[in-house]
């Protein structure tokens, strides 16, 4: 009896080390804890963080490693979903199914498609039956292939590992993205305002089968029946251009770089040229077939996508998302952008209503993934850089609290980061090195880390803002103390 008690004891941890770790080939990878004299704010995290790791699929289930970036009926995962949920995935420990649900979407290519990949994957491994038929007949976004680059670059730079630009997987898939697919679908800058309805369209075609109709939607906005293209579909090619460019320069190819740095920047301008309506104040967010110009949904990926260089024009995008009623789904990234233009307490507020009981739907999935990379990347000004081996971080609150995270995995090490109104401690917990660049928000007199007076620079962004930083190597083990003088 004894015996059957320790083993049942046993079993019970085991069970509870099973839930709160993710194994991988490199080790083990805990989920981040996050500590705040702001108890709302406390109280908020663990809301969305016991909300996200309830969506964690098995690992034994026939696609591997998941968990559910759709609706959650579903058991499956999208591509517009698991890109907006990747970086709230690793703070909770999600590494090996960010690895493998990226995979899959990247494996999914084909000329069969018209080089789309699958719009959506089930927990059995095969395409969602709700999005797809066979080849000819299916659902598909097309920003889904420039979201997957921005995503894989996006986690080289959170992660350092160059695996998710450098496999053969990737490689192949951005290649044909950048070429092939943009030809085949009539994606090229000039040709955006003129390409033909429903190109490559089921012969014969029927328009009211949705599985025809939405073979290669031009938007994610999908409530207009007669969508020509989407303003986000403008901003996605840019981003997706821009991250190729980006890959481009880290493998030493300056002519590609240049090449595809030109590319994304005729993107950009056709945005800017054709869809800012100077009366309005705003931008069109669709292009009918009939040739007219409307506005609804969209305008959050102008900001996800970073692809507004005017801040006039950002913070009249801003002030109108802020003024009217979206979807779960938009508010969800809210949190993360309106933060990082410099909208602190806008950023706070979403924070908190996104993780109220009362929220309408809060229980779509990425909510609770975005709250993650709100709190995250927007409050902490967690933002890592792969290329450069350094750890940028910077308070993003006018609040009187302070804010801890720690067992948070970046740039494969370990950290702790407490922030303080004007004082930033960072630990490196892991093994690796890096360079941590202390910002705070404004034009400071001066940076101390650990008492030393250091130099440094000031930054300012579109929206007008600054930040001043100083750098300093964190070995591992080491602890830094940055304070803020005025």
């Amino acid at each position: 009896m004894m015996f059957e008690m320790v083993r049942r004891r046993w079993a019970k941890w085991m069970h509870f080390l099973a839930a709160a770790f993710v194994v991988l080939p490199s080790g083990v990878f805990a989920q981040a804890e996050f500590t705040s004299s702001d108890t709302a704010l406390e109280q908020a995290f663990v809301r969305a963080r016991d909300m996200a790791l309830s969506y964690r699929g098995q690992a034994t289930d026939p696609v591997g490693p998941w968990y559910e970036a759709a609706l959650p009926a579903r058991s499956a995962f999208c591509v517009r979903d698991v890109s907006h949920q990747l970086i709230g995935a690793e703070v909770l420990g999600m590494q090996a199914e960010n690895r493998n649900m990226l995979g899959r979407f990247l494996e999914g290519i084909s000329e069969s498609k018209d080089w789309c990949t699958f719009w959506e994957i089930h927990k059995s491994g095969k395409p969602a039956v709700e999005d797809y038929r066979n080849d000819k007949e299916f659902w598909y976004n097309l920003n889904a292939n420039f979201e997957l680059i921005y995503a894989g670059w996006r986690m080289y730079m959170w992660t350092g590992d160059t695996a998710f630009i450098n496999s053969a997987a990737f490689r192949n898939f951005s290649a044909i993205t950048v070429g092939p697919f943009v030809d085949r679908w009539h994606l090229r800058p000039e040709a955006l305002l003129r390409r033909p309805p429903f190109p490559n369209a089921p012969v014969p075609f029927n328009e009211k089968d949705y599985f025809h109709r939405c073979r290669g939607l031009p938007s994610y906005y999908e409530a207009i029946a007669d969508m020509g293209m989407g303003a986000d579909l403008v901003a996605a090619m840019y981003r997706g251009f821009s991250a190729y460019a980006d890959i481009a320069g880290w493998r030493g190819d300056r002519r590609a770089e240049k090449q595809f740095r030109a590319k994304a920047e005729a993107y950009r301008q056709h945005l800017e040229t054709n869809w800012w309506d100077g009366q309005a104040g705003l931008y069109n967010t669709y292009f009918t077939h009939g040739r007219k110009f409307g506005r609804g949904e969209g305008e959050t990926f102008l900001l996800w996508y970073d692809a507004l260089k005017n801040g006039d024009r950002v913070r009249k995008t801003i002030a109108n998302m802020g003024s009217k009623e979206w979807n779960v789904e938009n508010l969800s990234y809210l949190s993360y952008q309106f933060s990082r233009f410099g909208y602190f307490d806008e950023s706070y507020r979403f924070i908190l209503y996104l993780t109220h009981p009362a929220t309408p739907r809060r229980e779509y999935p990425e909510v609770s993934f975005g709250v993650m990379e709100g709190i995250v990347q927007g409050v902490m000004g967690v933002s890592p850089d792969g290329r450069n081996n350094r750890l940028t971080t910077v308070y993003n609150s006018c609040s009187p609290h302070f804010c801890e995270i720690g067992g948070l995995k970046v740039l494969s090490s370990d950290i702790r980061l407490r922030h303080e109104p004007r004082r930033s401690v960072l630990k490196n917990e892991g093994s690796r090195p890096f360079t941590w660049r202390a910002a705070f928000n404004g034009r400071a007199t001066g940076i101390r880390i650990n008492g030393k007076k250091m130099k440094t620079r000031v930054e300012t962004d579109v929206m007008g803002n600054s930040k001043t930083w100083a750098e300093v190597e964190l070995l591992p083990g080491m602890e830094a103390i940055a304070e803020k003088e005025d």
